[in-house]
């Protein structure tokens, strides 16, 4: 299972909202990055059908049955401040991640 909270279910509104389009966040992993495995987002218009889904008030990400291995458990939030702003990604099943944060390995 993943937790999307308020404030990245209503990001991934506004995104799917600029770019007039209705669907989901894929978040995926994928082999690769300093720690080995990195992070991938994509909006997606339609979902696969192995997909799971998982969503906060129409703020609903997808993901495939391999990355959801690696993420089960998974908090997905939005932070937004003066340095920064993204996605931010608490997962229980990264044993180490880079000092970037995109990479993490098992």
């Amino acid at each position: 299972m993943i937790q999307v909270t308020d404030k990245a279910g209503e990001r991934i509104r506004q995104l799917l909202a600029k770019e007039g389009v209705s669907g989901a966040l894929r978040l995926a992993v994928q082999g690769g990055g300093c720690s080995g495995f990195t992070y991938q987002f994509k909006l997606e218009t339609k979902e696969r059908p192995t997909d799971q889904l998982f969503g906060n008030g129409g703020g609903n990400v997808v993901v495939d049955p391999k990355s959801l291995v690696l993420l089960d458990g998974m908090t997905l939030d939005y932070t937004e401040s003066l340095m920064q702003s993204g996605f931010v990604i608490h997962n229980p099943n990264a044993q180490k991640t880079c000092s970037c944060g995109t990479s993490f390995s098992v």
